[in-house]
């Protein structure tokens, strides 16, 4: 898919009103509510400035959480705090889109800013359907009257395919906000002007998702390498009939992983020297480290990649122009296990190559250890750059794209 989508700067937005989309999805202390970090606040406010500053009437859309979840609640506090990190007054409305939130529309004065209430609050915004069908929605057809533009930005939740995200767009000229179209840019550049030679880091405990990569990466022949590390090298480690102690298989059996043992085993014998396995593992033995040959490996669980392997690919990595890493090493929480996160994500700061790392737990390592400076780029949205690293479409760009003409 071409990036042939329009961005702010293709918009003429003085005394428009515009529609923001946004992912300000945070941490949230379920007993008090406050907000335990501004993070993807930070990242948005470039975006609600820039339109602000161009005497734009700016209405934020966004959600917290889902149905179910303890954190599920208002966004009133993000509205308190979003005024504080945009240096503007943003004002809280208590309404999606009845008749307290559309009368708050029409009375805006160029430069405002309102956040609307949580849009999962609304039950079809849950619903994943196709955007024309999305476009029918009452979210949609309730809005899009008192509405000029849409801005996308919200490319945490360009994976998914809902009202808020996909429907708008039908109905309305459209863009891409500032971090949509930054995240974009970079890892579509990842994957169609690679410098080489070019590393993938997959680890962490989403096997499926890093296979998905993977079998994506190595047959556009975008990767040189993948260093496997995580529950993923465990996967792969089984795949090459290393024995990995029982309570290892159990941990890839009780997460629904088995069957990717023999897909793990085809990709290693399609693409061989590519996929990199360790060749020593850290097990947990009486809560101390343990480092041992894959030879033999005992039956103590499996927390971190041994020594021999962080050498072997730190020197991988010192030696690429491109890194895209994605899940941590190991169990990073316990300092005993930190030692192959820490040193590999030292490796990517230091290195001389474009560094990409795809959100997630890697991005709370990188920035919890210091490295996040070192970073080219820490994507802001883990579910959809990993959609994306594995070829599929992102239905909100998509739609985009779509009607951009």
């Amino acid at each position: 898919m071409s990036l042939d989508f329009k961005t702010i700067d293709d918009l003429e937005l003085k005394d428009k009103t515009v529609l923001l989309r946004v992912d300000i999805n945070s941490p949230v202390n379920p007993h008090t509510g406050e907000i335990l970090d501004d993070t993807r606040l930070k990242l948005h406010a470039e975006t609600i400035d820039e339109l602000a500053s161009m005497d734009a009437k700016i209405v934020i859309l966004a959600h917290q959480s889902r149905p179910g979840k303890k954190d599920f609640t208002t966004l009133e506090m993000h509205a308190e705090l979003l005024s504080d990190v945009v240096g503007r007054p943003v004002k809280y409305v208590e309404d999606i889109f009845g008749r307290a939130a559309r009368d708050e529309i029409s009375k805006m004065e160029k430069g405002d800013i309102i956040l609307l209430e949580n849009v999962r609050f609304y039950s079809e915004e849950i619903l994943k359907r196709e955007p024309s069908i999305q476009a029918e929605t009452h979210l949609v057809k309730k809005l899009s009257p008192l509405i000029d533009y849409y801005i996308n930005d919200a490319f945490a939740a360009a994976h998914r395919s809902q009202p808020s995200l996909v429907g708008f767009a039908v109905k309305l000229p459209s863009a891409a906000g500032r971090v949509m179209e930054r995240e974009l840019k970079v890892l579509y550049s990842a994957l169609e002007n690679v410098k080489r030679p070019c590393i993938y880091m997959l680890g962490g405990v989403k096997v499926d998702d890093s296979i998905k990569v993977m079998d994506n990466v190595l047959k556009k022949g975008s990767a040189d390498y993948i260093l496997t590390t995580g529950l993923v090298a465990n996967v792969f480690l089984r795949a090459a009939k290393v024995d990995i102690g029982k309570c290892n298989e159990k941990v890839i059996k009780n997460r629904g992983y088995g069957n990717l043992i023999k897909v793990a085993g085809k990709l290693m014998k399609k693409f061989k020297e590519k996929i990199l396995i360790p060749v020593d593992v850290a097990v947990c033995k009486d809560d101390k480290r343990v480092d041992v040959s894959i030879k033999n490996i005992p039956n103590f669980p499996i927390y971190d990649i041994g020594i021999e392997t962080i050498k072997i690919y730190a020197k991988k990595i010192r030696d690429a122009r491109t890194i895209v890493a994605n899940g941590p090493a190991g169990v990073f929480e316990n300092p005993e296990f930190s030692i192959g996160t820490e040193d590999l994500l030292n490796a990517i700061s230091s290195s001389d190559g474009f560094s990409i790392i795809g959100g997630g737990h890697l991005a709370a390592a990188a920035v919890q250890m210091g490295f996040d400076d070192g970073i080219d780029h820490i994507s802001s949205g883990g579910g959809a750059a990993i959609s994306l690293l594995a070829g599929e479409e992102l239905p909100a760009v998509k739609v985009l794209c779509e009607h951009a003409k």
